[in-house]
């Protein structure tokens, strides 16, 4: 009866191996990814502006300087090539869990046992008298001396080690395009601001030429009073006129010095010289602003494709907690120098080894594998909705700027005959009421509606451009 208790033992366990794989969770199928419309405003373009880099992209030396130095020094991307570094730093630990771990030690001790134990007893044996007292024939303490190496092993045999190294591997690769989205989110934001930098200096440049203008007409009407031709209600239009323009030059100035402070700051410097190497009339459109198709967008912008490994690795995920339902099989071994007399320490009669496998099924920690499983599963379909979302966005952020390029270019187009118009209205009206044919109130108003549609014409060129900016940044350009 009793040899076939040890047979009776093995199949017990080995049937309740078999019972927790069976209860291991069915893989789960591939998640659908949405498709791509075909075209963006009924054009499939070969190729696209995301494609060119930034350095042909931004012509201007200044602006050239400028975003490398944000480059350099921006804490963001810095923040972003430290989680870079983490995740190397995780992929080299997945990649550890696959290979034997080995142990040097060096120890020594001692034990004292007990009169009364197993231990204690045991160690009565005379043969081995160095560690007696003989004289009180009692035990003293035993030395425990160790040189040697200790390894163990857990043999990968259903890859639920090799999914975790997979999905370490894939977050350090999605941590690169993060770092590659951070630079281009970075180059789009130091060039927007720099075209609002020229905007504004243009903008000043205009407020300064029609302050003198209308100092000029004020100076005109004052004379026109004195000879009688002229009232008191002229000369304070006229004067309330020149101070509401003087006030939208501090408006200005205030504006130029929160813009500059914005480029300080996405540099990572607390002071720089910011030099302009043009002015925003100088700034022309590309000749060919092309999109090329949606379906590109999965290969230039990183932030989908950072998506789409973070998706893969989630599902790297599932499958190792998946298989952690599955026994593991675990090696160790050890072979060391090993004695309690320090005399017969180093010496081959000391040498110890063992090796011992084994094979470790889950029973009692199902519900935590459960949970594991469940929350790996749920964290999956999140980047799942994640890649989708981000798919969604990056189509219409490319579907805006080209509508607003070209909307914002006829814009631009009307408000230039505008200001000419407007110009010549302000030099008739001025004629006719120096001969007595107009109002001074025509002469404010055209004044008036001259400056505002110049300023409205140099934000509108400067809207073009940031649409313009937004578009290669959609498209993915800017890291390059």
């Amino acid at each position: 009866m009793t040899k076939k208790y040890p047979t009776l033992i093995l199949k017990t366990v080995l049937g309740a191996m078999l019972l927790v794989a069976c209860g291991m969770p069915k893989k789960t199928s591939t998640l659908p990814l949405p498709e791509l419309p075909k075209q963006y405003l009924g054009k499939s373009d070969s190729n696209n502006i995301g494609q060119t880099a930034r350095n042909l992209f931004f012509p201007d030396k200044n602006l050239q300087a400028l975003i490398d130095t944000a480059i350099r020094n921006n804490p963001d991307l810095q923040i972003a090539l430290q989680k870079m570094a983490m995740a190397r730093a995780n992929r080299l630990l997945a990649n550890g869990s696959t290979k034997p771990t080995v142990d040097a030690i060096l120890s020594a001790g001692f034990d004292k046992f007990g009169d009364y134990t197993m231990n204690g007893v045991g160690n009565y044996d005379m043969n081995l008298s160095p560690n007696i007292n003989k004289d009180q024939q009692v035990p003293v303490r035993m030395p425990d001396l160790y040189l040697g190496l200790k390894t163990s092993w857990e043999a990968d045999i259903w890859g639920k080690l090799s999914e975790k190294k997979k999905a370490a591997y894939l977050r350090y690769l999605a941590s690169e395009k993060g770092r590659q989205w951070a630079m281009t989110q970075l180059v789009a934001e130091v060039a927007g601001l720099y075209y609002e930098l020229l905007s504004l200096d243009k903008e000043q440049e205009i407020i300064v030429k029609n302050i003198q203008l209308q100092e000029n007409a004020l100076e005109i009407v004052k004379a026109q009073k004195e000879a009688g031709r002229a009232t008191e209600l002229a000369v304070q239009q006229f004067n309330a006129q020149l101070l509401s323009t003087k006030s939208k030059s501090f408006v200005v100035k205030q504006q130029i010095v929160e813009t500059e402070s914005a480029l300080k700051a996405l540099s990572g410097k607390f002071e720089l010289d910011l030099k302009r190497g043009s002015t925003v009339e100088d700034l022309n459109l590309p000749k060919n602003i092309a999109a090329g198709i949606p379906a590109s967008l999965l290969l230039q912008r990183p932030d989908i494709q950072e998506m789409e490994l973070l998706l893969k690795a989630n599902g790297a995920d599932v499958e190792a907690t998946r298989k952690a339902f599955l026994p593991s099989v675990n090696i160790n071994a050890y072979m060391a120098l090993n004695s309690f007399n320090p005399s017969y320490w180093i010496n081959p009669a000391s040498l110890a080894y063992g090796l011992l496998g084994g094979m470790v099924a889950p029973l009692l920690s199902r519900n935590q594998l459960k949970a594991n499983y469940d929350m790996a599963t749920a964290t999956e379909l999140e980047a799942f909705q994640q890649y989708r979302k981000t798919l969604i966005n990056a189509y219409q952020e490319v579907l805006t700027p080209l509508n607003g390029i070209a909307n914002y270019k006829e814009i631009y187009t009307l408000k230039q005959a505008e200001t000419v118009s407007l110009k010549k209205a302000v030099a008739t009206a001025r004629e006719l009421y120096i001969t007595g044919y107009a109002s001074y109130l025509e002469v404010v108003a055209a004044q008036r509606g001259v400056l505002e549609a110049e300023l409205e014409s140099v934000t509108n060129k400067k809207t073009t451009f940031i649409h313009l900016i937004h578009l290669y940044r959609a498209l993915g350009g800017g890291w390059q």
